[in-house]
C-alpha cells in the first residue's frame, strides 16, 4: 500500500484510527474462555464491531508472543479475519524490532511474508543497516520509533547535543533520508503533542503513527492540529480505550461506541 492509497482509504472513511489489538487474555470477557481460541473470537468481535470505522489495526506482538504457538497461532487468525473482511486495511505488527544483517532481513520475511503484515515498528537506534532490510519489500512500511509516549523517553529522546538539537530529531532526520514517505514512517507519541508541530516541519510528508490517545491521555485535537499533512498522513492509534470499554457479552458493541466517539472527532 502506497502513502497515496493509505490516505485515500482515511478520506473514504473520514477516519484516522488505528486500533491497537493489545488482546490480553487476563482483561478479555471471561465467557470467551469457553471458545477454543478465546483471544481470536475477541479481537474477531473487534474488528467485526469496527472495521467500517478504523483503517487501521495494530497487534501488539508481546501478547501473542507470550502465549506461545497457540498465541501466534491465533495472531495469524486475526491477520487473516481483517484481510478477509476489508483487504484494505492497513495491519501494523507493534513488534519494535531492531537488529542488523541477516537477523533483519529474517525479521523482515517473518512479519512481511509469513504473517502478511503491511508495516512493523522498529527501533532505529542501531543505524541504518537495522532498517534497510525491512525497506526492500515493495507496499511494505517500516515505522521507526522518534519520540515515544513514555516517561522514560526523558532518558535519551530527549538529550540535546552541543548544537542544541535533541536525539531525536537528529534520528528524524537521518532516517528519513533512508526511505521514502511510501514505505517509512514515525512513531510520535499524543502525550508529547507540543512537539508535533516541529517534527512535521522535519518529515513534512511522512507519516506518522500516533499512540497514547485514550487510556494514556494523549488529546485528540492537539494530535489533528499539529500532526496532520497536507494530504493527511497520520494513524491515530488506541488499543485499550476502545477494546476494553466493555467487559462483558456486549463488550464488541461498547468498543463500536468508543470508536465512533473518538472518529467524530476527526
Amino acid at each position: 500500500m502506497t502513502a497515496a492509497e493509505l490516505n485515500h482509504e482515511i478520506r473514504r472513511k473520514g477516519s484516522y484510527l488505528c486500533v491497537g489489538l493489545d488482546s490480553d487474555p487476563g482483561k478479555i470477557p471471561v465467557h470467551l474462555n469457553r471458545e477454543a481460541h478465546p483471544v481470536f473470537a475477541f479481537n474477531r468481535a473487534i474488528i467485526d464491531a469496527t472495521h467500517d470505522l478504523a483503517v487501521a489495526y495494530k497487534p501488539n506482538l508481546a501478547f501473542y508472543e507470550a502465549m506461545g504457538t497457540e498465541g501466534m497461532e491465533q495472531l495469524e487468525m486475526t491477520v487473516d479475519h481483517i484481510r478477509s473482511v476489508d483487504p484494505n486495511l492497513f495491519i501494523i505488527a507493534d513488534a519494535k524490532r531492531g537488529d542488523i544483517g541477516n537477523t533483519a532481513d529474517q525479521y523482515a520475511r517473518a512479519f512481511f511474508i509469513r504473517y502478511d503484515f503491511d508495516a512493523i515498528t522498529l527501533s532505529p537506534y542501531m543505524g541504518r543497516d537495522s532498517i534497510e532490510p525491512f525497506l526492500q519489500f515493495t507496499g511494505k512500511w517500516a515505522i521507526l520509533l522518534a519520540l515515544t509516549s513514555n516517561p522514560g523517553a526523558n532518558d535519551f529522546q530527549m538529550q540535546r547535543f552541543s548544537d542544541g538539537e535533541p536525539l531525536y530529531e537528529k534520528v528524524l532526520r537521518e532516517s528519513a533520508t533512508w526511505g521514502t514517505h511510501d514505505n517509512m514512517m514515525f512513531v510520535v507519541g499524543a502525550t508529547r503533542p507540543e512537539y508535533l508541530r516541529r517534527i512535521r516541519k522535519i518529515v513534512p510528508e511522512h507519516f506518522l503513527l500516533v499512540p497514547g490517545v485514550g487510556a494514556q491521555g494523549g488529546s485528540l485535537e492537539m494530535v489533528l492540529e499539529n500532526g496532520k499533512s497536507t494530504h493527511g498522513g497520520l494513524l491515530i492509534n488506541n488499543s485499550r480505550g476502545i477494546i476494553f470499554a466493555g467487559s462483558g457479552s456486549d463488550f464488541a458493541e461498547k468498543a463500536r461506541g468508543a470508536a465512533e466517539r473518538m472518529t467524530k472527532g476527526m
